[in-house]
């Protein structure tokens, strides 16, 4: 495969909640040539549209089960904890390993979920060390930005902390889920391309 190099990308710079596009550095399947399996991978159809899991498509195994992991991380909350705590450990993952795109989905889910646009911003514009406003979610950044350094930094303390906020067992296997699995997502998606500002942006401004 050749690698495709962007000369006038315009590329975002700075974190943010808005929404950004996505370029690849390989070429992805084309939308007319995916198989049956390839299709039956993506599981959702809006995701035939999306060059980056047009470009995982090509191991459909390994795509199906990496998507079916992140649904049931972010979205069964019949126990456990909250959406908003969810998304924000992948937003906390993203921020410290510095994958802009993914925090931006994140961000603004964490947003979307809680309310409080201000300490989400807060975090992407101040870094991880910024304070959220509870230890609720100082905890869950902290435990986040552990596991995503390297996993053997998280530890017991930061169980115990976590504990201290108010968290059972349930929920604190819930943001190690979402930070474990942004831990190793953004790393991919930094691997295999690159955010950019889409055009419906650049034109309104």
């Amino acid at each position: 495969m050749s690698v495709t190099e962007y000369e006038t990308l315009d590329r975002p710079e700075r974190f943010t909640q808005e929404g950004l596009g996505w370029v690849p550095w390989l070429e992805p399947v084309a939308e007319a040539d995916l198989t049956a399996a390839q299709r039956d991978a993506l599981i959702d159809e809006f995701r035939i549209k999306s060059p980056y899991f047009r470009l995982l498509v090509r191991d459909a195994d390994a795509l199906r089960a990496r998507t079916l992991t992140d649904l049931d991380i972010f979205y069964n909350t019949a126990d456990g904890i909250g959406r908003a705590e969810r998304e924000l450990a992948a937003t906390a993952a993203s921020r410290s390993n510095g994958c802009v795109f993914c925090a931006s989905v994140h961000s603004a889910a964490a947003t979307r979920e809680s309310g409080r646009r201000d300490d989400v911003q807060r975090l992407l514009d101040e870094g991880v060390g910024a304070d959220l406003g509870d230890e609720r979610w100082n905890a869950v950044v902290a435990a986040s930005v552990a596991l995503t350094t390297t996993p053997p930094a998280f530890g017991a303390e930061h169980v115990a902390r976590l504990r201290d906020a108010g968290l059972d067992d349930g929920e604190i296997v819930d943001v190690i889920n979402g930070a474990a699995f942004f831990n190793w997502a953004n790393r991919l998606m930094l691997s295999l391309g690159e955010p950019e500002i889409p055009a419906r942006r650049r034109k309104a401004s």
